[in-house]
């Protein structure tokens, strides 16, 4: 914490923490937006819930406007919709708290991740069925796994190596390398479930410092910058009839941003993650219904070994972390 004594007639700057403190007569410095750091396991299970199944709307508007439109441009328009609209209601209730942060760098690392990502789940969906390439991005859980052993240096163990195995038998099956269905698209969804799965854990360490409402904020700014940087390379004018398609997808995308976000807040992501694979069922319906794809042989049992690997994982971990001794509290300062 930093005490500012009162200066008269002129006006300090401070810089303190990496970050630009302006100190004038009788004013303090912006408070930061809460955390809200606060457990609550049946809210976030029923946040985690409604993103799955609005992300897989968004998903499958977006996946219908790629049909006419370059990635880019669907990104970007889906991105500055909901960038707008978040912030035409979170700034008069925060105000310039926030995008008060003490982690500038990892939203941005964080957002370049995820705009490659998405742009790789996204060209997928245009060369996949939606629940096909939905299938393969639940191998995410399995990919943190395993770059944790090549970043993190940490040990994996039988366990983790066998769940890891039979995993990507499920990706093998869903996929069906070397059948005459097979499409290069499950290599573009793969490279979404191994990005999306480095970093996904990141974002609950951000959340002991960030609030959800700063999480999301800066997620959409960034995002919005770096795909309007691809709009000079392709770009097609909007056709008015498919506005309302475009402006649903980008309030679809911000309350599936912010919900998903919140529910990483409120709860272990232990307790919150088997929920997403609900979402699997979401993008059945929704590939039916829009493109008449009927999920096949392949695609159930590859998912269910998918999704059971996933929760046998996560099942794994938590048991484990609860088998460690608590870290000792440090001696106040």
């Amino acid at each position: 914490m930093v005490t500012i004594a009162p200066i008269k007639n002129h006006t300090e700057t401070l810089k303190t923490n990496s970050r630009i403190v302006t100190a004038t007569p009788n004013a303090d410095p912006p408070a930061p937006e809460s955390s809200g750091r606060q457990e609550n396991i049946p809210r976030a299970i029923l946040l985690m819930i409604s993103a799955g199944a609005i992300f897989s709307f968004s998903s499958a508007a977006s996946k219908y406007l790629a049909q006419t439109y370059p990635v880019g441009e669907v990104l970007f328009s889906r991105v500055l919709v909901s960038f707008v609209i978040f912030s035409a209601f979170a700034l008069p209730t925060s105000g310039i708290s926030l995008f008060y942060t003490r982690k500038p760098v990892a939203h941005v690392l964080r957002s370049m991740s995820q705009f490659t990502s998405q742009s790789l789940l996204l060209i997928a969906f245009t060369m996949m069925p939606l629940a096909s390439a939905t299938a393969i991005n639940f191998s995410a859980p399995l990919f943190a796994t395993l770059a944790s052993l090549f970043f993190l240096k940490e040990p994996v163990g039988p366990v983790r190596w066998a769940v890891l195995l039979i995993g990507f038998v499920g990706v093998l099956i869903v996929t069906n390398p070397g059948a005459d269905t097979f499409q290069i698209g499950a290599l573009y969804a793969l490279g979404n479930a191994i990005l999306f799965g480095t970093v996904t854990a990141g974002v609950r360490g951000m959340t002991k410092t960030e609030s959800a409402r700063t999480l999301t904020v800066y997620q959409l700014m960034w995002l919005t910058l770096f795909n309007g940087l691809t709009l000079p390379f392709a770009f097609k004018t909007p056709a008015l009839s498919d506005m309302p398609m475009i402006v649903a997808n980008g309030i679809a995308n911000m309350l599936g941003q912010y919900w998903w976000t919140r529910a990483i807040h409120l709860a272990p992501t232990s307790a919150v993650t088997p929920f997403q694979y609900l979402s699997l069922l979401w993008a059945m319906m929704f590939g039916y219904a829009w493109w008449g794809d009927e999920p096949t042989v392949g695609l159930l049992v590859g998912s269910a070994i998918l999704v059971s690997s996933g929760l046998f994982l996560i099942w794994h971990e938590a048991r484990k972390r609860r088998r460690l001794p608590p870290v000792p509290a440090e001696p106040p300062e």
